[in-house]
């Protein structure tokens, strides 16, 4: 081998590094990311383009783990006038810090970026920056009352360019009093919020307050008022797929509650395909009550749904019960439901898996009416493990109830005291496999139809010719939103 070819170890002069071309451009700083997202803000009030304040919205929650108190600060000196009952309020709720650890915006370019001072949209941003930082924080006293005095503005405020800022601001109100357990306290403001967001036709505000009450009466188990409000609550096509997916898996919780467990399953299933992917919380929690539904239909699900990525730990205690549902132990049910009390507890799925039972002992006895084709009540009652004081009269109800129901095809033979099975006919020859075809088959065309509502075109698309030259901007404006969309999603969930 040549010598030049054996690769030197520090024994040679290293290259030196050419000048970085992007060290001379110092990076822009956060204060002036948030000026120009009050530029945008301020172009969106001015044209009336609520898109505009949208991305204005997705752009604050990329900046939200960077912004720091004196961020904060610069920015409401900067938007606010210094005289203003906004600007005084907002400073006193945000901590004082040092004036050598104050940012100066000398990164940033030379452009200098100038507001319109007096907009209601940037005033309610501001407030929507201060909350959230503050809750970041964890400074949950400060920002009740900046969510508070948020609130109180907004009541004044009747502008469509303000909507999506309110409808965030709603979110953060309740979302603060949650962390405090005091959800109780704002269920009365809630309902007046959403009679004003009717009367002002804000249907964003108005379906992010349906979901707020909805949650806030869950969150006490008053299952009926939430039913009553949701039923007499206007509906309309839905403007957030966030949102869209948080009233289908409250409204699958109150159909379960319900007994209406075909619809229920129909809402929490489509609630967790719906879901953004990085929402991996909210899916968990629809994929676990999904379960339970499905067990108390009498269904088994797939071992894939399981095993989805990130929640393999998470789904393990229902796992584990779907298998002794499935196996038709009442032992090992049992076993399974004192072992994960505590998990059950804390997901508010133990009063379903109590329910549980009865399918439990179902489908045990439909493994023993397929294994046996007679049997006798008394070994029934042994394989059920039914713990009873008469085991053998408790087995000749249930199998009397279940042949009723048409769970399985036998007979008793009360003089023998035994259960006699018939032969099983050919599944084929039945409408069952019709009728499995034909709810795919509406499965299929349901998400086609909502594929296609869920299309969105830009107003005027088909009389405007737009030029090269806006092609290409709104091109890059549309991957800069892509961009963001993942961690805009984790946010709201």
């Amino acid at each position: 081998m040549p010598e030049e070819d054996v690769p030197m170890l520090d024994s040679s002069p290293q290259p030196a590094a050419p000048p970085p071309a992007a060290a001379a451009a110092p990076a822009v700083s956060t204060v002036h990311h948030l000026k120009e997202i009050a530029a945008l803000i301020e172009a969106g009030s001015l044209s009336k383009e609520v898109r505009r304040v949208s991305r204005a919205v997705r752009l604050t929650v990329v900046l939200r783990r960077r912004i720091a108190a004196r961020d904060v600060s610069a920015f409401i000196a900067f938007a606010l006038p210094a005289s203003s009952d906004a600007y005084a309020r907002l400073s006193a709720l945000l901590p004082k810090e040092d004036d050598t650890e104050m940012d100066v915006d000398a990164a940033a370019p030379a452009t200098q970026i100038s507001i319109k001072h007096g907009l209601p949209e940037i005033e309610i941003y501001c407030y929507l920056l201060v909350l959230i930082f503050l809750i970041d924080q964890k400074k949950y006293d400060e920002a009740k009352a900046c969510a508070n005095a948020s609130i109180a503005r907004l009541k004044n405020l009747n502008r469509r360019t303000v909507d999506v800022l309110a409808s965030r601001l709603y979110f953060y109100y309740s979302y603060v009093y949650e962390l405090t357990n005091s959800l109780a306290e704002i269920r009365g403001n809630l309902l007046a919020l959403h009679r004003m967001a009717t009367l002002h036709r804000d249907e964003l505000g108005q379906e992010t307050l349906l979901n707020l009450l909805l949650r806030n009466y869950l969150h006490y188990n008053l299952y009926d008022q939430a039913e009553k409000l949701r039923s007499k609550a206007p509906r309309f096509e839905a403007h957030s797929n966030q949102q869209f997916c948080r009233y289908l898996f409250y409204l699958g919780k109150i159909r379960t509650i319900q007994l209406e467990y075909t619809d229920a399953k129909e809402s929490l299933l489509q609630a967790a395909r719906k879901a953004p992917t990085a929402a991996l919380g909210f899916r968990i929690q629809c994929n676990k009550w999904a379960i339970i539904v499905r067990l108390l239909l009498g269904e088994i699900p797939e071992r894939t749904v399981f095993m989805q990525k990130g929640m393999k730990k998470a789904l393990t205690p229902y796992f584990e019960l779907t298998n002794a549902v499935r196996v038709g132990d009442l032992e090992l049910f049992r076993s399974v439901a004192d072992k994960f009390a505590s998990t059950f507890s804390a997901d508010r799925t133990r009063n379903l898996i109590v329910r549980l039972r009865h399918n439990v002992i179902r489908t045990g006895l439909r493994n023993i009416s397929i294994s046996y084709s007679r049997i006798s009540l008394a070994d029934i009652a042994k394989k059920l493990r039914l713990d009873s004081k008469d085991p053998v009269a408790d087995a000749e109800s249930i199998v009397a109830k279940a042949i009723r129901d048409g769970a399985i095809d036998a007979t008793i033979d009360h003089a023998n005291g035994w259960m006699v099975s018939k032969e099983t006919g050919d599944v084929y020859s039945t409408n069952e496999p019709q009728i499995a075809f034909n709810s795919r088959i509406a499965f299929c065309l349901n998400m086609h139809n909502e594929a296609v509502k869920a299309m969105r075109f830009p107003p005027n698309s088909h009389k405007e010719k737009e030029s090269a030259e806006k092609r290409r901007e709104k091109l890059q404006q549309e991957e800069e939103l892509a961009k963001h969309m993942a961690e805009e999603d984790d946010d709201d969930f």
